[in-house]
């Protein structure tokens, strides 16, 4: 849910694929000033990685193949996350992919806001509902 009224603090799940890591910790970094300003939460390498790389405050999940997606797709449901940017890789097969699917598809249940490219997390990022 996006939360109204004055400067919005918003909880904001990060999550990326073993090739897409890199462009996440990229994106992280360019806009670290206003992600320091939610809460964040991610699964668990990308966390640390976004803990050591990018100097954000971040509470890790279990990494994604061992049941962090499943546990980010649960704070969904019980509306603990606002908007999801999980960069995905559709050209490598996933070992988890049951789990990643269902992550996808509870956002979209749950209707937050979800990018799953650089081009779309920068929309949500300079959207003008992302600050009310």
């Amino acid at each position: 849910m996006w939360k109204s009224g004055g400067m919005a603090t918003h909880t904001i799940a990060l999550v990326a694929h073993d090739h897409k890591k890199d462009l996440l910790i990229e994106w992280a970094k360019n806009n670290k000033e206003r992600l320091s300003q939610h809460s964040l939460v991610a699964t668990g390498t990308t966390g640390r990685m976004l803990i050591e790389m990018v100097g954000l405050n971040v509470k890790c999940l279990k990494s994604g193949p061992l049941g962090g997606d499943q546990q980010l797709g649960a704070m969904i449901c019980e509306q603990q996350v606002d908007m999801l940017i999980f960069f995905w890789d559709p050209l490598e097969p996933q070992p988890h992919d049951p789990d990643v699917r269902a992550l996808l598809r509870i956002a979209v249940v749950y209707d937050i806001p979800t990018a799953s490219n650089l081009s779309t997390a920068d929309c949500l990022m300079s959207s003008p509902l992302f600050a009310e």
